[in-house]
């Protein structure tokens, strides 16, 4: 689901590129490891010349929004299983231009097209896979301490960029679950229960 998540952003986020500055042969939002970039490890030539590379920098379980009993009700059954896992994903969007100014303007752009729409659910967007019901992303902020552990930990020089909590990817194994029947009725034996009020 996670790999499903960052493919939909990045279509989202070409889509609203391709309506500012048209379309293009090459994209202009790519996922890719912006450390491997930056140390030159990768030469895919799209991530090089596109402009903005999309990396998840950290998974964090939302244990607030989680079924602690793993039971979950359907139209006409009942699924007992491990409980789902959803998880906040932390994306990072770094623009990967040598002119300092078309940087800018990508990030300026990537933030625009999250405030356009920040709330995607496969209702409304069919390019979203049905076992992904709704992602929410919302702009996080850091502080010059955790931008410096970031790029510390990325191994590479500060590029302009924008981080961003995408909430809430499930993730669950589907092939382990038992099934059973709503319970539709409640049957009272008036004889056991004459005997309890003696």
């Amino acid at each position: 689901m996670i790999s499903k998540s960052l493919i939909f952003i990045e279509d989202q986020v070409n889509l609203y590129f391709q309506g500012l500055l048209g379309p293009s042969t090459q994209k202009y939002a790519v996922l890719g490891n912006i450390a491997r970039i930056i140390d030159g490890n990768e030469n895919n030539e799209d991530e090089d010349s596109s402009g903005v590379i999309i990396s998840l920098v950290n998974i964090e379980e939302d244990r607030i929004s989680k079924n602690p009993d793993g039971i979950y009700r359907q139209v006409d059954k009942v699924i007992k299983s491990n409980p789902e896992i959803l998880v906040n994903l932390y994306v990072l969007f770094s623009a990967n231009t040598s002119d300092y100014i078309t940087a800018l303007n990508r990030i300026s752009s990537v933030i625009q097209c999250f405030q356009s729409n920040n709330f995607f659910t496969s209702d409304s967007f069919p390019s979203l896979v049905k076992e992904i019901e709704k992602l929410h992303l919302e702009l996080y902020t850091m502080n010059f301490e955790q931008i410096n552990h970031l790029w510390s930990t990325l191994g590479g020089k500060y590029l302009p960029s924008v981080l961003y909590k995408v909430k809430l990817v499930t993730i669950a194994d589907h092939a382990n679950q038992i099934e059973g029947g709503l319970i539709t009725e409640i049957v009272l034996n008036k004889n056991a229960l004459a005997g309890t009020l003696k």
